[in-house]
């Protein structure tokens, strides 16, 4: 397996990644997707990618299970926000709330203290753009996510998050952790 950098962060990960989208906790019995794991882990896959949503919040719960025991700092465990977990009405999109909430869930299904990678998978207009980056900047200052990376976000939607992150280093406030991923 050949590994590269995140980005242009110091993180090193696999050149091919797990993903769980439609197979743990929906398509693939648990003991199949336990071995699926195993296999990834023995030919040098240690990059897991996963969300928040994957069904109903179970993919996470999968994998959680499929990585314990093995040493946390061995493998890399991304996932993402965004949709809804639940059927109350913050149980999605970009608010602080949503996220804070989200990431805690994740951890706990995941069975980790910190993600490798946290990503919002779609944008909005509602709530700012500032909250939503001020929610991911606490996480990452609460050493619950490493790095914060896109999914799924257009090129101006980039670029208006790396203004107001730039503007947040340039007055001194509270920088938001970035990564090109």
């Amino acid at each position: 397996m050949d590994y590269r950098h995140l980005g242009r962060s110091g993180l090193k990960i696999s050149e091919i990644a797990y993903g769980n989208w439609v197979t743990h906790g929906s398509q693939v019995e648990e003991d199949a997707a336990r071995a699926c794991v195993a296999a990834a882990l023995d030919v040098g896959i240690t990059t897991f990618d996963t969300a928040d949503v994957y069904a109903g919040t179970k993919a996470e719960e999968v994998l959680g299970r499929a990585l314990h025991g093995r040493r946390r700092e061995s493998v890399e465990i991304f996932t993402k926000v965004y949709f809804p977990t639940g059927q109350g009405q913050n149980d999605r999109g970009l608010s602080r709330k949503h996220i804070m909430e989200s990431a805690h869930a994740s951890l706990r299904r995941l069975q980790t203290d910190y993600v490798d990678l946290y990503r919002p998978t779609a944008t909005t207009t509602r709530p700012p753009l500032e909250e939503t980056l001020r929610a991911f900047d606490d996480l990452v200052r609460q050493g619950k996510a490493l790095y914060i990376g896109v999914s799924e976000w257009r090129a101006e939607q980039i670029a208006a998050a790396l203004k107001i992150a730039g503007e947040r280093v340039s007055t001194g406030s509270s920088p938001t952790s970035r990564s090109t991923t």
